[in-house]
């Protein structure tokens, strides 16, 4: 049996009382880690064998999205593949795809799936599955265009594969909120619920033009956990931030807590400055009891990673609750 590798993790700063607080090493990804990339974020990680493996957004010189496998013994040092994953058919002959971008991936049962932005004929959700990260063998997509940010649960509830997804445009979205999708076989898709909406200017500016879920949520006693992120538009143009909601457990369009601050605002350089200006869009999480680490694209330019406590990120959205 393989042994598990520690998450990455650093303790929180000497005299911080943040709840999420950034590692030293950021970027741990930067946008030139493999010859052709322009810039490599977004991307999503998630315990593999006796490390890591990842599936990175990679946007080369030509400024073309795509999708890499990648591995890492410590969740920081990564071998990412320099070709974009070939896929194969999965339950599908339609491997139809004009870009890929955003992956998650979610382990359900033995096997791995990925969900990312697929191109065909605008942006929808994406699925293929893997047994061992070289090996992916694309779905059927999961709605007609236009939407984004797919993201599966760990796990079956009331026997069917669930999926979070924000329904957008063609372009930019100036609009957007999270909704919540029911599978029984991952080729068919309905039972479509709300889950959460964006929020008045005046109640939650930096989540009132759209959201968008992050990371595969996470069960615990109190809820699935979802990390999300949230938009406002400025004389600047969108900002992303990072915020937490708590979700019911056998009916995860209800949403029990939801935080009115974020835990998370772009103030770093890196993330003030690149391709895309002041953004963090979480992506990936990496678990080990009540430590968490959050993997999010910063800039759209480089992969960054911040830790917390799971306990401390529920009360934070308990004591900060807001009802839409």
């Amino acid at each position: 049996m393989n042994k598990r590798a520690n998450i990455p993790w650093e303790d929180r700063p000497a005299k911080s009382n943040d709840v999420i607080w950034r590692s030293t090493s950021n970027p741990i990804i930067g946008r030139y880690h493999i010859p052709s990339s322009n810039s490599i974020f977004n991307s999503a990680i998630i315990k593999y064998k006796d490390g890591f493996a990842g599936v990175f957004r990679c946007d080369d010189r030509n400024v073309r999205m795509n999708i890499h496998a990648g591995f890492s013994k410590d969740g920081i040092h990564w071998k990412i593949d320099h070709n974009p994953i070939e896929m194969k058919a999965g339950n599908t002959d339609l491997l139809h795809s004009d870009y890929k971008y955003d992956p998650r991936v979610t382990k359900i049962g033995d096997r791995y799936w990925v969900t990312w932005c697929n191109g065909y004929y605008g942006p929808t959700i994406g699925i293929a599955y893997t047994d061992d990260f070289w090996e992916f063998h694309q779905c059927e997509n999961a709605f007609l265009p236009f939407n984004r940010n797919g993201v599966l649960f760990p796990e079956k509830i009331n026997d069917k594969y669930v999926m979070l997804s924000r329904p957008s445009d063609n372009g930019h979205t100036p609009f957007g909120d999270i909704y919540l999708s029911y599978s029984p076989d991952m080729m068919y898709w309905g039972k479509h619920r709300l889950v959460m909406k964006t929020l008045p200017f005046e109640q939650s500016a930096w989540q009132s033009t759209k959201i968008g879920a992050g990371p595969v949520p996470i069960k615990t006693k109190k809820g699935w956990l979802v990390i999300y992120h949230g938009v406002i538009t400025t004389c600047n143009g969108f900002r992303y931030s990072m915020g937490a909601a708590l979700l019911d457990l056998s009916n995860p369009a209800k949403v029990l807590y939801r935080s009115g601050r974020y835990l998370l605002a772009p103030t770093e350089l890196y993330e003030l400055a690149g391709d895309v200006p002041n953004v963090i869009f979480p992506c990936a999480s990496l678990e080990e009891e009540d430590k968490i680490t959050i993997y999010y694209g910063a800039a759209d330019t480089t992969v960054c990673i911040c830790f917390g406590y799971i306990s401390e990120i529920i009360a934070f959205i308990q004591k900060y609750n807001i009802e839409e």
